[in-house]
């Protein structure tokens, strides 16, 4: 058990998981009993007394501090997903032996050496750095350039690793000294920009150096470290990010990653230190020595499920520009559209008339936009929630499309450029087969609603299933050439079907009344053997032969389960060689396999967004929150319920 006296770090989330051991809040003047160590903050004045408690108790005292990878935001903003915890000293104290040094010095097995090199490739590839919430450096940066790193003022690494402020204008003199024809690109510290810290360099004097650039807004430092001719620190991490992506490094101060004969230093190496191969200094730092949380389960998990679940976040933040105009959304949906935007800064407006010309515009579906602005429509996902959308429940993923809308044939969306143009490989394939599996084996569908049983009639030798839709909808308006009633899709059902056994279910909207009914859809019963109104689709679907369809979704989670489906309108899922088409879209040309399809459609496509991180994840977390939310079995919230007569008024009323 370890004893911690800091009020700030027992704030820490799954403390104890990272540490591995049950933690206790320690009063000064009483020691619990069973206690094995005493834990502080680095070597910070405020772990003083958590040092001289250890000492007075006779406990070892563990130095506990970020880790390298350490979360999307600032340490103000996210808890630490990483921390490394030192029994020797602590990783920038260059005056005394840490756990890290020690580490660094061992030698590696075959096996060791090559987790190292495909760990420094993985994180070339996630593109990642400590904090991961800044945008990408966009501009053109003329090159060759050297990359100049400052800190903020009173960082302990700068003191204990043997240098002081007047080795920040020794580096930049050196840097410009000794690259005369490249330009100095200036980094400053992210806390600087952020107005919390001060740093070592005046931006307003640097401005009037010859071949010295201050950026003047903070970025993602990857591009900045993987463009440059070289990189100089005094102790600061991007030293040694500049190393995993086999940049020179030039270090005045002694940092970790000093002083082992992969950097040019100005200092002499300490005593302990002495050359070593890039791979030990690897495995050391990312993987030996810290420890690491799994964001999404608060398990403790290895540097690679991190690094993959951060790259997720990079490569979804760095999507689209920077600023975006949302038009028209709702003051529900605009948290939600802040978390499914993640990486951008948003501004709002009511309507297209407040934007400005060559603002990135998002919009809802196919509302209006200006001429020829970029433009971002959304919409919900596929796997999306336990419960309606019209019930302001949240979703767990939308689609975000640059070119059109996946329900809208008149014109190609980026689904429909995915599946006519990608490569799907056999990775992508088999992993799209096992989420399919997944999904099937556990019922689930769009909206996941219905608790009424259903049994396929013994005497029926075929049953054939007509879903209902909202016939005000947009899918129905733009990819409905022909029939766009709900009754005449069942009557044309029947005439198809003569013999079978036909049932219908009404749109679960329209059930709740949210949604207006369709026209004359009353008569629905007089044209079908069963109305099925409160049956799970996913129950439904595992029981029927057939499915027809004008545009519903549940055609493409009957052709999951090896339906056959017939559409009468032009939906996502058609055209492609798995349907027969009553309206055939001549532009889709490529025949795909039902993989293909849920690669395309459920992995490549969708935007997901977790309930339990509010961060990025993938279609397969996604649909283990699906399965919990589904077992937690609650149901609609007393005010959601208090205010669903209101919600289906004001639909009635636009439909």
């Amino acid at each position: 058990m370890i004893g911690i006296l800091s009020p700030g770090i027992l704030k820490i989330p799954r403390l104890a998981v990272l540490l591995g051991e049950p933690i206790v809040s320690v009063h000064p003047f009483r020691a619990p009993a069973g206690l094995s160590a005493i834990a502080g903050w680095g070597r910070k004045r405020t772990a003083a007394r958590a040092r001289h408690y250890a000492q007075a108790h006779s406990l070892p005292y563990l130095a506990l501090e970020d880790g390298f990878l350490r979360s999307v935001g600032l340490g103000s903003d996210d808890p630490p997903l990483s921390i490394v915890v030192d029994d020797r000293g602590i990783y920038y104290d260059a005056t005394t032996p840490s756990r890290l040094d020690a580490l660094i010095r061992q030698p590696l097995s075959a096996q060791q050496r090559q987790r190292a090199s495909a760990l420094q490739s993985a994180w070339q590839a996630a593109r990642v750095s400590k904090y991961n919430h800044l945008p990408a450096h966009r501009a053109r940066l003329s090159r060759p350039y050297v990359l100049v790193v400052d800190q903020t003022c009173g960082d302990p690494a700068i003191h204990l690793g043997s240098a002081n402020a007047e080795c920040f204008e020794q580096m930049l003199g050196r840097a410009l000294a000794e690259h005369p024809e490249s330009q100095i690109l200036v980094k400053i510290h992210p806390d600087v920009f952020a107005g919390r810290r001060r740093g070592h360099f005046d931006p307003r004097a640097l401005a009037g150096m010859e071949r010295v650039r201050v950026l003047s807004q903070d970025v993602h430092p990857v591009s900045l470290i993987a463009n440059a001719e070289a990189v100089y620190t005094v102790t600061s991490q991007m030293g040694f990010e500049a190393l995993l992506w086999g940049r020179p490094v030039r270090t005045f101060g002694m940092p970790f990653y000093a002083g082992w004969g992969l950097t040019r230093d100005t200092l002499p190496a300490p005593a302990w230190r002495r050359p070593v191969e890039l791979e030990q200094l690897i495995h050391a730092a990312l993987i030996a020595y810290p420890r690491y949380l799994d964001p999404e389960t608060g398990q403790a998990c290895e540097v690679e499920r991190l690094l993959s679940w951060m790259g997720l976040q990079r490569r979804m933040r760095e999507r689209f520009p920077e600023p975006i105009r949302a038009i028209g959304f709702s003051a529900w949906k605009r948290p939600l559209l802040r978390q499914f935007l993640q990486g951008s800064q948003l501004g709002f407006a009511p309507s297209v008339s407040n934007a400005a010309n060559g603002e990135t515009l998002a919009v809802w579906g196919t509302a209006a936009t200006l001429d020829g602005a970029e433009t971002l429509r959304l919409e919900d996902g596929f796997l999306r929630s336990v419960g309606l959308g019209a019930d302001l429940i949240r979703p767990l993923s939308w689609v975000v499309d640059r070119r059109g809308i996946y329900y809208d044939p008149s014109r190609p969306s980026d689904l429909e450029v995915i599946l006519q143009t990608a490569d799907f490989d056999t990775g992508l394939l088999a992993r799209a087969r096992t989420l399919r599996q997944r999904i099937v084996r556990a019922g689930l569908t769009k909206y996941n609603v219905g608790a009424a049983g259903w049994e396929r009639p013994r005497a029926a030798s075929r049953v054939v299933l007509v879903p209902g839709q909202v016939e005000a909808d947009a899918s129905i308006r733009r990819g409905a050439p022909g029939i766009r009633r709900n009754l005449d899709l069942l009557r044309q059902a029947r005439r198809d079907n003569p013999s079978a056994y036909l049932i219908y279910k009404p749109h679960p909207d329209v059930l709740a009344g949210l949604r207006a009914r369709g026209e004359a859809e009353e008569q629905a019963r007089e044209w079908c053997d069963e109305l099925v109104p409160d049956v799970p689709m996913g129950a439904l679907l595992d029981q029927v032969d057939e499915v027809q369809v004008l545009t519903s979704l549940t055609g493409f989670e009957a052709l999951l389960r090896g339906k056959q489906v017939v559409c009468h309108g032009q939906p996502f899922y058609a055209g492609w060689g798995l349907t027969t088409d009553q309206a055939p879209i001549d532009r889709r040309t490529r025949a795909l396999t039902l993989d293909m399809l849920v690669a395309g459609v459920l992995i490549l496509y969708p935007t997901y967004v977790s309930l339990t991180t509010g961060r990025f994840t993938t279609p397969e977390r996604a649909l283990d929150e699906l399965l919990a939310w589904r077992t937690d079995g609650r149901g609609l919230p007393w005010w959601r319920q208090a205010v669903r007569p209101l919600l289906g008024w004001l639909a009635r009323r636009r439909d």
